[in-house]
């Protein structure tokens, strides 16, 4: 599958540099309600290179997100058919050029490998599962020649690691796909990593992916051309609010598990937030101002479980999730989700997955 975009039958010429200052947008700007303008349908105008098209690249990492990379770069193909301008063109980078895999098992052919020639405005690491590993010097060299432009480079999904092993995040802001926070905040003690959707600062982009790539992208679109084109964009992709920059990249609690009292969506959140040392369910119901009796009471109306059964289950799921995507030891996941020991992690996890710790990681890697 060949995802490259070319602006005429001989390719691209370099365009020349632009300088992007990126203003801080208007809090809340983007997701005003915008009045739609007319639009005419030009699919074809993006064939045609013009001198302010703005060419956006894109870096492949191994096991990439379809989804995050399809997020990050219709929105660009949809300003230009909106617009009726070739305001951008996209291309497919590899570290060496050849054809990369994605997490779903699609094949995408790059345009190029990484050279110190690549001609793009901006540069986005799109990266999705199994880069726990990932050292390569070649591709962070790559990146910090770069970077030294001083062109935008963003980091979409997991793309922020990599970013932050080249040391490229230093002294910004930056956000991740909310099940590397923590390793990414573990690895990485002195980034400043908020829980942000997405993320600008400066000449830095990082986004959690997703669809949150979307939301990035039309940030970007409304920063470089204006709020009217970015709500017409969103509009094709029937994304009917654009979100701020700051709101949460997950689901509501209420939504999650479909509930409506308060007192109930506090307290999983403090047990969301209290993984490695729980607190005791007393504590708890006391935060949240109810009894102890009246607290499990509420928990085996909605949960049909014990208010401990649940935060079990809460720090299980988190240790399954280090299972798949971390290398760290089985004690040292242990130790991470609140557990005694090893064994105490065995024992619980036994029961309710019906595996071992070790025997779900020797799955997970077949």
């Amino acid at each position: 599958m060949d995802m490259r975009r070319k602006m005429n039958d001989e390719g691209p010429q370099p365009a020349s540099a632009r300088s992007q200052k990126w203003p801080r947008a208007e809090e809340g700007a983007l997701a005003a309600a915008l009045a739609a303008a007319p639009t005419e349908s030009t699919a074809d105008s993006s064939r045609e290179r013009r001198p302010d098209t703005e060419r956006i690249g894109f870096f492949l990492v191994p096991n990439f997100s379809m989804m995050a990379l399809s997020s990050a770069s219709e929105p660009l193909r949809a300003a230009n058919r909106v617009s009726g301008k070739p305001l951008y063109s996209w291309h497919l980078i590899s570290a060496d050029g050849e054809p990369v895999s994605s997490s779903s098992g699609f094949s995408l052919q790059p345009e190029s490998a990484m050279t110190s020639s690549i001609a793009v405005d901006q540069l986005f690491v799109v990266a999705s599962i199994g880069v726990e590993n990932y050292r390569n010097e070649r591709v962070f060299d790559f990146l910090r020649r770069y970077a030294a432009t001083g062109k935008p480079l963003g980091g979409v999904s997991l793309g922020t690691m990599i970013l932050a092993r080249a040391g490229l995040l230093d002294k910004r802001r930056c956000t991740i796909h909310w099940e590397a926070l923590k390793a990414l905040a573990d690895e990485f003690p002195s980034l400043a990593v908020t829980r942000d959707l997405y993320c600008i600062d400066g000449d830095r982009l990082t986004c959690g992916g997703g669809t949150a790539a979307i939301d990035l992208m039309l940030d970007v679109i409304a920063r470089a051309h204006n709020h009217r084109l970015a709500a017409d964009v969103a509009d094709q992709f029937l994304h009917t609010r654009i979100r701020a920059s700051q709101e949460s990249q997950k689901m509501a609690i209420q939504w999650r598990y479909g509930i409506e009292d308060r007192r109930i969506v506090n307290a999983i959140t403090l047990m969301e937030q209290n993984i490695e040392r729980p607190v005791p369910v007393q504590t708890l119901a006391s935060l949240v101002g109810i009894s102890p009796r009246q607290f499990e009471r509420m928990w085996l109306k909605h949960f049909d479980m014990g208010p401990s059964q649940f935060y079990l289950g809460v720090r299980l799921k988190a240790a399954q999730k280090l299972l798949h995507e971390s290398t760290a030891s089985i004690f040292d996941i242990a130790m991470q989700c609140g557990f005694a020991s090893a064994s105490h992690l065995g024992r619980c996890y036994r029961k309710v997955f019906d595996v071992t710790p070790g025997q779900e990681r020797n799955v997970k890697g077949k």
